[in-house]
C-alpha cells in the first residue's frame, strides 16, 4: 500500500499526477509571477523602494572603503610634506651665503635658521656689504643682548625675509631682503669687467689716476675715510690704477666711484661708495676750486 501511494506503476497514474490541479495551479501561478516580472519589473522596483525607505538607516557606500583611502591619502600627503620640509631645511643648512639663502627658499615656504648659521652667512660678507643688511652693533645686540629664541625666515615673491624672534615669540626686528639687493650686496667689491668710458652715469667726470689721487690727497685726512668707504678691494686688485670714475647721480647720501685697473686679463673696475658731501669736496679740487 505504502508503495502504491509514492510510486505509481502505470502511465497512466504518472499522468494524472503530474497533471493535477494542484501541480498545474502551481505551474500557472509560477507562469504569471514569471510573465509579470518580465512584463512590468515589480520586483526591481519594490526592490528599490525597500532600499530608499531605508537608506537613512545604512552606512554610506563605501563608507569603509573611502575612509580607508582617505587616510592613506592622508598619511601620504603628510610624508611629501614632511619630506619636504626636510630637503629645504638640508638645503638651507648648505647655504653657503644670502644669495643661495634665497634661492633655497620659494615664496611661502619658511625654516628655521639657526644662530650659528646666521652670523656665518653674515660674516661671509665684506664689512661694507653686511652693513647694509644689519649693522655689527645691533647683530651684536640682538644675538647676545635680548632674549632671542629663535631666526625664523620665509620666502617671498623676489626675496625673503627674516624673523627675530624671541621667547614669548614676538618678533623683535624684522628683515627684507630681495634677490637683487643681495646680488649687490654680495658682489659690490668684485671687479667688473670693462672700462668706464663704457659705463653709463661716468661720462664727463672720468680723470686720470695721477689727477684723482693728487686732488684727494689735498683733503684734510679727516675726510678721506669718507671719500673711499671700505678700500680693500682696491688693495687685492694686483693691477695697474689707470682712471678714476665719479658717479653722477647720488643714492642715500652716496655717490659710486669706479677705479680702472689695467690687468692682463683685461681692463676691470672696481667700485666703491664715497659720502656725497666727501664727494663734493673732493670735486672742488679737481676743478682746482679748492683751496
Amino acid at each position: 500500500m505504502a508503495r502504491y501511494w509514492y510510486e505509481p506503476l502505470t502511465f497512466s497514474e504518472w499522468f494524472k499526477r503530474i497533471f493535477s490541479f494542484l501541480n498545474m495551479a502551481l505551474f500557472i501561478l509560477t507562469a504569471v509571477f514569471v510573465f509579470s516580472e518580465f512584463r512590468f519589473d515589480w520586483f526591481e522596483k519594490l526592490a528599490g523602494s525597500y532600499l530608499v525607505s531605508t537608506n537613512a538607516l545604512r552606512p554610506e557606500t563605501g563608507v569603509v572603503w573611502e575612509t580607508g583611502k582617505q587616510t592613506t591619502n592622508a598619511h601620504e600627503s603628510l610624508k611629501t610634506i614632511v619630506n619636504k620640509k626636510e630637503d629645504i631645511r638640508q638645503n638651507v643648512n648648505k647655504a653657503g651665503s644670502f644669495s643661495e639663502l634665497v634661492s633655497s627658499l620659494l615664496p611661502g615656504e619658511w625654516v628655521t635658521l639657526e644662530k650659528q648659521q646666521f652670523k656665518s652667512l653674515y660674516l661671509s660678507l665684506e664689512k661694507s656689504s653686511s652693513m647694509k643688511i644689519i649693522d655689527p652693533a645691533s647683530l651684536v645686540w640682538l644675538l647676545n643682548g635680548t632674549a632671542l629664541d629663535r631666526i625664523f625666515c620665509e620666502g617671498i615673491q623676489g626675496g625673503i625675509k627674516i624673523f627675530f624672534i624671541d621667547s614669548e615669540n614676538r618678533v623683535i626686528k624684522e628683515i627684507e631682503l630681495q634677490k637683487e639687493e643681495i646680488v649687490e650686496i654680495e658682489n659690490s667689491d668684485k671687479p667688473v669687467s670693462g672700462v668706464l668710458t663704457d659705463m653709463n652715469g661716468f661720462q664727463g667726470r672720468i680723470y686720470p689716476a695721477q689727477v684723482f689721487f693728487d686732488a684727494l690727497l689735498k683733503l684734510p685726512a679727516e675726510i678721506i675715510p669718507d671719500l673711499m668707504v671700505s678700500p680693500e678691494a682696491l688693495l687685492r686688485n694686483e693691477g695697474k690704477l689707470n682712471r678714476v670714475g665719479i658717479f653722477n647721480e647720488a643714492v642715500n647720501g652716496y655717490i659710486k666711484l669706479g677705479f680702472e685697473f689695467e690687468a692682463p686679463g683685461g681692463n676691470q673696475i672696481v667700485f666703491l661708495k664715497g659720502r656725497e658731501w666727501a664727494v663734493w669736496q673732493l670735486s672742488l679740487n679737481l676743478k682746482g676750486e679748492g683751496n
